[in-house]
This record gives C-alpha cells, sequence and structure tokens, in this order.
C-alpha cells in the first residue's frame, strides 16, 4: 500500500469530508479534556459552516490531500504569512492509518509547497495536548519558538527553515 499527496480544491468532496473528521477530533479532545464533554454537534456544524478556506486557495496557499491505497486519508495545508514565510496549518492523518508515515509525508509536501510559493521558513502553532504532533514536528527539524499569532487555542509555536 502507498501514499499519494496531491493539492485538492478545499472544497472537494474528499477534502470536506478530512476536514469534518480533523475538527471533530481536536475539538473533542479539547472538550474532553477540559470539560469532560464531546463537542455539541450543533456547534461543529457552524463552526465548519463558518470555516474560509480563501486562505490555503493558490497561489498563496494549497491544501494538500493525502490518499493511502487510494483511499482519502489526511490533509497539510499551507499558507504564505509574508513573502518569505508559509505557516502550516491542519496536519491531520485518520487513526487507522496513522503511524504508516503518512504525516511527515503531508509534512514534507507542505514544506515544497511552500519553497514552492517562495518561502524559505515554516511556521506553526499546535496546542499542549497534541502532543502527537509537537513529537512530529520536532523528529522533521522544526524548532520551538516564541508565539507568532495570537491565536486562542495555540500553546506551542513552532518554526523551521527550508533549505532549497
Amino acid at each position: 500500500m502507498t501514499w499519494t499527496i496531491a493539492p485538492e480544491p478545499a472544497d472537494s468532496p474528499a477534502a470536506t469530508a478530512l476536514w469534518r473528521a480533523y475538527y471533530t477530533e481536536v475539538s473533542d479532545r479539547y472538550y474532553l479534556l477540559h470539560e469532560g464533554r464531546r463537542t455539541d454537534p450543533a456547534e461543529l456544524e457552524r463552526e465548519i459552516a463558518a470555516q474560509s478556506w480563501d486562505e490555503l486557495t493558490p497561489p498563496k496557499g494549497a491544501l494538500l490531500v493525502a490518499r493511502f491505497a487510494g483511499e482519502p486519508a489526511g490533509t497539510a495545508g499551507v499558507r504564505l504569512l509574508d513573502p518569505r514565510t508559509a505557516e502550516l496549518k491542519r496536519v491531520f492523518v485518520q487513526e487507522p492509518l496513522r503511524g504508516k508515515g503518512g504525516a511527515p509525508l503531508l509534512v514534507r509536501a507542505a514544506e515544497e509547497a511552500a519553497r514552492t510559493m517562495g518561502a524559505g521558513r515554516m511556521v506553526l502553532d499546535t496546542r499542549g495536548d497534541l502532543t502527537e504532533a509537537r513529537a512530529l514536528y520536532a523528529r522533521l527539524g522544526y524548532t520551538e519558538t516564541e508565539p507568532h499569532n495570537d491565536e486562542p487555542y495555540a500553546e506551542h509555536w513552532f518554526s523551521k527553515e527550508l533549505l532549497n
């Protein structure tokens, strides 16, 4: 079984389903940790409906969809913050496929997309409870830095210089 990764419109059926899975998981993890409950379904629908994909649309962004054995399996987004800096967004692999090498491939594909857009540095933010994500970024050469944004749920910020 092999992975393939390619840009895809953010409103494609595969991207939409993966976004829903991503948001459900990270939201449920947050609420279970902090409030002992899962995400309210109405809140989930409001947040999905309010999401704009403009930031992940060419020429200043991209949404990458990973497939495993041809089936949608994960996503990563990249957007330019300025001509030299790109931001990594929404790295996600569906739970049954974790540990099969998809996340590092997605991050590397996002780094290549950022370089193609002219960026020489990638930044990202994540939460403290997303320990797997923080370990992945560290393994891939990202260094924890000072905050580069004021995202309300961000607790850790990372950066990596992109080599050409």
